[in-house]
C-alpha cells in the first residue's frame, strides 16, 4: 500500500483501484508506527471505495481497528449518491463524553475524596447489565428516544442551559420510537441513568494547567479547581440497533466483497432512512443518559459542597452520522470514534485511566481538512485479550497508587483492559490535532479519582 508523507501531521494513501477518493491519515511519525501494526490502513482505504464519499475517507491520530471503518474515522457522503453504514457509527451509537467544571478546589475535594467517589458509584450503576433501580416504562422511554435531554429537562433533571451546551441541543429532530425493535428497547429500558462497563468512565480531574486563559475563562474551567468527565453511550439499546439494521441492510443490499463490515445502504433507500431515525432515538437515549447521570452527580457535590457551582462545558458526540452543511453544501457526515470540532467551540479528548484529558477549541483548519474533526481519545494499542495476558492487576493497582489516584471498579477485569498501558500516547495525539489545526488545547486535567465498569 503506498503511503504518502504531506507533511509532519498528515499522510495520504492514493485513490488506485476502486477507491473513490483518497484517504487522508493525521498523525505523527510515530503515532504510524502503532497504526501500521494492524489492518486499519486498509480498513480507511476500503471506506474510500463506498459508493458516494466526498473528499477524502479520513482517520484520526488515535486510529486502530474497528468494525468496517477503522475507531477514528470520518466520511462525508453525498446525499443524493450516498450511503449510511452502521459500521461507521460503530455499536456504542453516540458514545460520547461530557465535562462538568466546578468551582470545588482540590484542596477540599481530597479531604471527602473517598466519600465522594463511593456516593457516586451508588447512585451511578455501572457494569455489564447493571440497571437502573428507577425504572421508566416504555412509554417514557419513547419520549426519551424522541426528546433526548429536552425529556430530562421536563422531568427536571436538566437546567436549560445544560441543553445549550450539548450538541445539537441534546436532542435530534427525525427520531421515531417505531423504527426501534421490541429487544433493543427491552435492552435500554433498565439502563438510562447508567454507565455501562469497558471504556465507560467517570473522571474527577484537577484542572492542572490552563493554556488558552481567554476560552478557559468562558469554558468555566479554573486551574485548581475540579471537573467531572462523564463517557458513556446508548447501552444494550444502541448496540441493538446496530445489529437489527446490519442485518437488515445485508438482506437487502447484500455486502462489499472487499469488507463484509462495510455493509450499508443507500441514505434515500426505505432502510438508510429507517436505519437513520433509529440511530437518532438512540442518539437521543444516550444525550439524556449522560444528562441523567450529570445530574446524580451534581446531588452527590451538593451534599459535600453545599454551596458548590458548576458548568456543563459541553457533551460531544463521537459515534454519530448527521446531516452538516459543509462548503455550503449538506452532507452525511460520519463520525465513528472522532469528536466534532467545529471552530471555536469545545472539544474533549479524554485520555486513559491514569493520563492527562484535555478540553481544546475547535481550529481553524478543521473545516477544511477534516470536515469539522478531530481524534476522540488515546486509541488502543493492545486489545482486551492482550490485556488479560501481559498486564498485571497488581502493577496497575500499584502505579495508580503512585500517582494518588482512587478508583472504584465494577470488576477487576475492567481495570485491566482499561490500564493506561493499553492506549497510545495522549500526548502526541493532543499534538497532532493542535499542529493540523484541527483543535487547539484550553486546559489539560488528570485524574484524582476514576469509576470504571
Amino acid at each position: 500500500m503506498e503511503i504518502n508523507k504531506i507533511n509532519d501531521f498528515m499522510y495520504e494513501i492514493p485513490a488506485t483501484g476502486d477507491m473513490n477518493v483518497p484517504a487522508r491519515i493525521f498523525a505523527s511519525e510515530k503515532l504510524m508506527e502503532s497504526i501500521k501494526e494492524d489492518d486499519c490502513l486498509k480498513q480507511v482505504a476500503n471506506v474510500a471505495k463506498l459508493p458516494g464519499i466526498i473528499g477524502h475517507s479520513i482517520s484520526m491520530a488515535d486510529m486502530h481497528l474497528g468494525y468496517g471503518f477503522p475507531i477514528g474515522g470520518v466520511a462525508a457522503f453525498d446525499l443524493e449518491k450516498g450511503v449510511v453504514s452502521p459500521g461507521g457509527v460503530g455499536f456504542d451509537i453516540n458514545c460520547g463524553v461530557r465535562v462538568l467544571a466546578t468551582n470545588i478546589s482540590v484542596e477540599d475535594f481530597m479531604k471527602v475524596r473517598k466519600e465522594v467517589l463511593h456516593d457516586i458509584k451508588r447512585s451511578v450503576p455501572s457494569g455489564v447489565g447493571r440497571g437502573n433501580k428507577e425504572k421508566i416504562n416504555l412509554e417514557e422511554l419513547d419520549e426519551i428516544l424522541r426528546k433526548g435531554s429536552m425529556w430530562a429537562l421536563e422531568k427536571g433533571l436538566a437546567k436549560k442551559e445544560d441543553l445549550e451546551n450539548t450538541e445539537e441541543g441534546g436532542m435530534i429532530p427525525g427520531a421515531n420510537p417505531e423504527d426501534v425493535s421490541q429487544r433493543a428497547k427491552a435492552r435500554g429500558r433498565p439502563q438510562v441513568g447508567t454507565l455501562g462497563a469497558g471504556n465507560h468512565f467517570l473522571d474527577i480531574l484537577e484542572i492542572k494547567e490552563v493554556i488558552d486563559n481567554k476560552k478557559a475563562k468562558e469554558f468555566g474551567l479554573e486551574e485548581g479547581n475540579i471537573a467531572i468527565m462523564i463517557h458513556c453511550g446508548s447501552r444494550g439499546l444502541g448496540h441493538q440497533v446496530a445489529s437489527d439494521y446490519i442485518q437488515l441492510m445485508e438482506k437487502e443490499f447484500g455486502f462489499p466483497e472487499y469488507d463484509r463490515q462495510l455493509v450499508h445502504a443507500p441514505l434515500n433507500s426505505e432502510i438508510g432512512k429507517k436505519y437513520f431515525s433509529a440511530m437518532n432515538c438512540a442518539v437521543n437515549f444516550a444525550f439524556c443518559n449522560r444528562q441523567i447521570i450529570m445530574h446524580k452527580v451534581r446531588n452527590v457535590l451538593e451534599k459535600f459542597f453545599p454551596d458548590n457551582e458548576n458548568k456543563l462545558v459541553y457533551d460531544v458526540a463521537h459515534n454519530i452520522a448527521k446531516i452538516e452543511e459543509h462548503n455550503g453544501k449538506k452532507i452525511c457526515i460520519h463520525r465513528k470514534g472522532a469528536t466534532r470540532a467545529f471552530k471555536g467551540e469545545p472539544v474533549i479528548i479524554p485520555g486513559s485511566m491514569g493520563t492527562p484529558s484535555y478540553v481544546l477549541v475547535g481550529g481553524s483548519k478543521s473545516e477544511e481538512l477534516s470536515f469539522g474533526s478531530t481524534a476522540h481519545g488515546a486509541g488502543r494499542v493492545m486489545s482486551r485479550s492482550a490485556a488479560h495476558r501481559d498486564l498485571s492487576l497488581d502493577e496497575i493497582k500499584d502505579n495508580l497508587k503512585k500517582k494518588d489516584i482512587e478508583i472504584e471498579a465494577g470488576s477487576k477485569k475492567g481495570i485491566v483492559e482499561e490500564s493506561p498501558d493499553v492506549y497510545k500516547d495522549i500526548e502526541e495525539v493532543i499534538k497532532v490535532s493542535s499542529e493540523a489545526d484541527l483543535a487547539k488545547p484550553v486546559a489539560k486535567m488528570i485524574p484524582l479519582a476514576v469509576m470504571i465498569g
